[in-house]
């Protein structure tokens, strides 16, 4: 006697090799991503610096400036740290604070007590309104306003013979003093050029664009930069840097973060952040956004023509009617509903009268047919046939009985 073994359940679970065939593509794209963005970094980790840097050609660096000045016998050398700048202030030194905002409020103090004291030149590239009162008192940051072509408009001789340059940015202005202003922007001075003692000065600049490589060759940007950074025999190129050893002090963070400026003053600061970010992460994270586009796009459920497939059971012609006619009572389609009715009756109608199908649904060539097998006339004939939309349910019930009545007429005719 032989015992019946029930069947073991077929499971739907993918196996192993399944899950490796519809994950592969996008692993070896992921390693590939992964590998070129390694190598890229590898090859640029040596000469990649970052905004406004002496020695980057990226499009935001200033190595184009920088190699001007030296091509004219200026030295340039490059500070990162608090100590280094103030060590190196003197009559024939010009001293250039590409992100004074990023110094703490102590290290302001420093840098202006140094300066101070000095008969060289200090430029401060757009100082917001906190920076401005410790580096350079009296003098008051206003809002920021777009970078574009101004003219000079003042005496100071550099700024004549440079001519129009791309100015603007955080304006200033000191009043009760004779600080020289150029370039205003709305009325409102975006270069301020402030005596101190002896020969020494304080130039404030409302924006660094002039000094970008990539608009160093445009209107007098080059003259301008020339002029102001070249009035000296050395010239000293300060990266303010986070990681400064004298940051670390208990009166408070950067400038840029605890002061308490407004969305309209810190306007002149808004792009410290993104300066702090390499460039090459921000390509890094362009890529994967993109790699992540393009892999939910080919996973993605590709909707194709529809197929005609046979159905799994039968299924009885009323019951699929009756359907159907719940999904037209359902959305409330009774147009829908009577020109299925009157297009289904219309085919029947001509195989009795004689009519092609391809002709079945033009009322000059049914019309006349079906008017000789009646007794309607034929403006029933073309209300019933292809008349308007029913107007309620009880009108579409009445259209259906109709319909039915013509065909019977029309076949015992």
């Amino acid at each position: 006697m032989t015992t019946a073994t029930a069947p073991s359940p077929t499971s739907t679970a993918p196996t192993p090799h399944q899950v490796w065939k519809r994950a592969r593509g996008l692993l070896i794209a992921l390693l590939i991503l992964v590998i070129a963005g390694i190598t890229f970094a590898a090859v640029r980790s040596g000469t990649n610096y970052g905004h406004l840097d002496p020695r980057s050609p990226d499009p935001k660096g200033s190595r184009a400036a920088a190699e001007l000045l030296k091509g004219r016998g200026v030295s340039v050398t490059v500070a990162t740290t608090l100590d280094e700048a103030t060590a190196a202030v003197g009559p024939d030194t010009t001293l250039l604070v590409t992100g004074p905002n990023l110094l703490t409020p102590s290290q302001q103090r420093r840098l202006h007590e140094a300066t101070s004291a000095s008969t060289g030149r200090t430029l401060l590239i757009a100082p917001g309104p906190a920076a401005v009162s410790r580096l350079a008192p009296g003098v008051r940051a206003e809002p920021h306003r777009p970078v574009s072509a101004i003219p000079p408009s003042c005496a100071l001789p550099a700024a004549r013979s440079a001519g129009t340059a791309d100015m603007g940015g955080i304006r200033y202005t000191a009043p009760g003093s004779t600080a020289t202003a150029c370039y205003p922007s709305d009325g409102t001075p975006s270069l301020l050029v402030r005596k101190e003692r002896g020969d020494g000065d304080t130039v404030l600049l409302g924006s660094p664009d002039f000094l970008h490589n990539e608009r160093l060759d445009q209107q007098g940007n080059a003259s301008l930069a020339l002029q102001l950074l070249g009035s000296r025999a050395h010239l000293v190129w300060y990266l303010p840097s986070l990681t400064d050893p004298s940051a670390t002090s208990d009166d408070g963070s950067p400038d840029g973060t605890d002061d308490g400026r407004t969305g309209e003053e810190t306007s002149g600061d808004e792009s410290d952040f993104l300066d702090l970010i390499p460039s090459g992460w921000l390509w890094g994270t362009l890529q994967l956004a993109l790699a992540a586009v393009l892999a939910a796009i080919w996973r993605s459920r590709r909707l194709g023509p529809l197929v005609t497939e046979r159905l799994p059971v039968s299924i009885r012609a009323s019951e699929s009617a009756e359907g159907r006619a719940g999904l037209y009572r359902k959305a409330n389609a009774r147009d829908r509903a009577a020109a299925s009715l009157r297009a289904a009756a219309r085919t029947r109608i001509a195989r009795l009268t004689g009519v092609t199908a391809r002709e079945a649904h033009t009322s000059h060539v049914l019309l006349p047919a079906v008017a000789a097998r009646t007794t309607t006339t034929d403006g029933e004939l073309s209300i019933l046939l292809f008349g308007p939309a029913p107007a309620d349910d009880a009108a579409l019930v009445l259209l259906a009985d109709h319909l039915d009545a013509l065909e019977r007429e029309v076949r015992t005719s």
